[in-house]
């Protein structure tokens, strides 16, 4: 949008194909509670089995309503990270490095304290420089 309010975030769950997902997850959900209640007459009847399948799609209807939320968290997260992302440096910037570059010869002020920890490191010093080579 040009000029006014920018759009709030929200917006996208009443697009066309969200109210199409919103459908169908109400939609699937509800016929997940039918079969439930079907099952449940089924194993009032004398059906044994049919009291498992009265318990397990109410459970369905548990997965499908998280699955449904995180979704709708993955989308808001997703639209939300394209405005703090930081902007790139142009193709001519110089890049600045830290004033400390990490390399093999660098050593932490923990292992010279620590003789295990500044073996490890000479071990891990010799590896890269056999790499490099």
């Amino acid at each position: 949008m040009t000029g006014g309010k920018p759009r709030p975030r929200w917006r996208f769950l009443v697009s066309p194909r969200w109210l199409a997902w919103h459908a169908f997850a109400v939609a699937a959900a509800w016929g997940m509670l039918w079969l439930g209640d079907w099952q449940f007459h089924r194993a009032e009847s004398g059906n044994a089995l049919s009291w498992a399948y009265t318990f397990e799609w109410p459970i369905f209807v548990i997965f499908g309503v998280v699955f449904w939320a995180k979704t709708i968290v993955d989308e808001w997260r997703h639209k939300g990270a394209t405005d703090r992302r930081p902007a790139r440096p142009a193709s001519g910037d110089v890049v600045e490095l830290p004033a400390r570059a990490h390399t093999a010869a660098a050593v932490d002020d923990d292992a010279a304290a620590d003789p295990e920890l500044a073996a490890y490191n000479a071990y891990l010093a010799r590896l890269n420089s056999r790499q490099a080579r």
